[in-house]
């Protein structure tokens, strides 16, 4: 661990973009005290209005203020992006870890599983379950979760075969600890970093793919914003409010470039091996 502070410390990217992420987080978390209105009043006295003092990013065809819908747009997106990543990795590295271990019959299940879903295209199959279960931000994070799990599982299982050949987890084995404790203080332990690296470099993709769906109608609905439906509701309007589209457009793109480049720098953190810059 203190070998691993020393690393963050000398490494100013990666502290750089950690600071980004941070900074994005904590301003989703205060957007109350931010916005400068209510995100969700309307104001059809001004509709379309530019940047003004009193509406910084201006208003949209409701007359509601864009600086407020991006702010918590920002809590919406964000807090669906790091949910769908907290069940996906969960899932995935139990069902990879139950695989690993059971091998066998078990182990054959899960796996055809994992590659029939991973067999389709991500997000046509999640259109298609959004589809069945109604549009919706809890439906658009469960479809996405059940196309983005498998990959998980796959990694989870591959690393629990390499680290049974390891010899103090045959040590483990030899000296009496229940299949339970192997994988709770040895298996784990030793097969989290490659997964966490995986889950920040998925964060902007998952990101993506939750805007995409919401973009087309399937996620957040009207009134509620997100950055997704944001640009949906903004792209009749781009000849004549092009900041509809400008500033939720900015707003996804510098999201999923700071958290791949945080993903990429962190691989580079935990495994410095693997740096050939």
């Amino acid at each position: 661990m203190r070998a691993f502070r020393l690393v963050l410390l000398q490494n100013r990217w990666f502290t750089f973009l950690l600071s980004l992420t941070v900074f994005w987080i904590i301003l989703a978390m205060v957007a109350p005290l931010l916005a400068p209105h209510d995100p969700l009043a309307t104001n059809f006295a001004k509709v379309l209005q530019p940047s003004s003092a009193e509406y910084p990013l201006g208003t949209d065809q409701l007359g509601r203020c864009v600086l407020s819908r991006l702010l918590y747009g920002a809590r919406t997106s964000l807090l669906l992006t790091f949910m769908m990543i907290g069940i996906v990795f969960v899932l995935g590295v139990a069902v990879g870890v139950v695989a690993g271990f059971a091998r066998g019959v078990t182990d054959m299940v899960l796996m055809r599983l994992s590659d029939t879903l991973m067999a389709f295209p991500g997000l046509i199959f999640a259109i298609a379950v959004v589809g069945m279960l109604g549009p919706g931000l809890f439906n658009t994070v469960l479809a996405l979760s059940v196309v983005w799990w498998a990959k998980y599982a796959r990694m989870a299982r591959s690393l629990v075969i390499s680290l049974q050949q390891k010899e103090y987890v045959a040590a483990a084995a030899f000296s009496g600890a229940r299949k339970i404790q192997i994988i709770g203080r040895t298996i784990l332990p030793n097969m989290i970093s490659p997964l966490i690296v995986m889950a920040m470099m998925d964060v902007g993709g998952m990101m993506l793919s939750i805007s995409g769906l919401s973009f087309l109608g399937l996620g957040a609905q009207p009134p509620n914003p997100e950055w997704g439906a944001m640009l949906n509701e903004g792209r009749r309007y781009l000849q004549t409010a092009p900041w509809l589209l400008i500033y939720p457009g900015l707003a996804i793109f510098s999201t999923v470039i700071i958290f791949n480049l945080l993903g990429d720098s962190l691989r580079d953190v935990l495994d410095p091996k693997n740096n050939t810059a």
